[in-house]
């Protein structure tokens, strides 16, 4: 599941990968943000990435496997920690949404430095 989730937040346009924090922790950004973090020295590889909080509580109430992110504000980011238990169309689906609030924050001039890349 790795290299698929791997493959689905590089291919959003202007997202990068990089090991800022230290050797096991994988982290994409776009415009220099984070919207995806991967903590590989766990397994299963929890994912964590940032929603709205309504949503976050809703998927909390609904799924034993997705917590308030550790080291994260827990109003608006959550953590998958078994994303193996959970529809790869919903992880998809909260990667995609985590991009899409973090690059809708991004300035319009980062926007547009990303859509002409």
């Amino acid at each position: 599941m790795l290299d698929e989730i791997r493959e689905f937040a590089l291919a959003l346009a202007g997202s990068n990968e990089s090991f800022p924090f230290d050797d096991k922790t994988l982290v994409y950004k776009v415009g220099g943000k984070m919207f995806l973090v991967l903590a590989l020295e766990k397994r299963p590889i929890p994912i964590t990435v940032k929603c709205k909080p309504e949503e976050g509580e809703r998927l909390r109430e609904q799924y034993n496997t997705i917590q308030p992110a550790y080291h994260f504000n827990k109003r608006h980011w959550i953590t998958l920690t078994n994303p193996a238990s959970l529809p790869f169309t919903l992880i998809c689906s909260l990667i995609r949404t985590s991009y899409d609030l973090v690059y809708s924050g991004l300035t319009r001039k980062e926007r547009q430095s990303i859509e002409n890349a």
